[in-house]
């Protein structure tokens, strides 16, 4: 694996990201619609992403220790990783979650025959929230 330290335990299983936005921003809208694109084409849908507005759960941001918006954060496999801001550049939030040399060899799944944008019914996600932008 590359630099990212993930565990064994983790790397069986699938990756667990939380993503921070505030408001349903344009900003906040770009980088929901980026994360979901590169867990479907790059991650093989092997992701479970949670989205959080700041404005909704305050607490949760601030437990986590959120100062900006948006941020992209790593729950598992661990140790966790984060990433804030311009979530566009798919190999960039890749190198910062250290998930970069992922696919479906990663996770048990190569004996699937999936291709990376068809397996988003495997996919849960969660959307906190709905404030507008403040």
């Amino acid at each position: 694996m590359s630099g990212g330290g993930i565990t064994e335990a983790g790397a069986a299983g699938r990756i667990r990201l939380r993503l921070y936005v505030a408001g349903t921003s344009p900003r906040s809208t770009r980088s929901i619609e980026s994360v979901r694109r590169l867990c479907e084409r790059r991650l093989g849908g092997a992701c479970d992403l949670e989205v959080v507005d700041i404005y909704q759960q305050a607490a949760l941001a601030a437990a986590d220790g959120i100062v900006a918006a948006p941020t992209l954060v790593r729950l598992s496999p661990l140790p966790a990783r984060r990433i804030a801001g311009d979530l566009s550049d798919e190999r960039r939030v890749l190198d910062g979650l250290g998930l970069e040399g992922f696919g479906l060899e990663g996770f048990g799944l190569e004996g699937l025959d999936v291709p990376p944008a068809a397996s988003g019914a495997d996919r849960r996600e969660t959307v906190s929230g709905g404030g507008g932008e403040r």
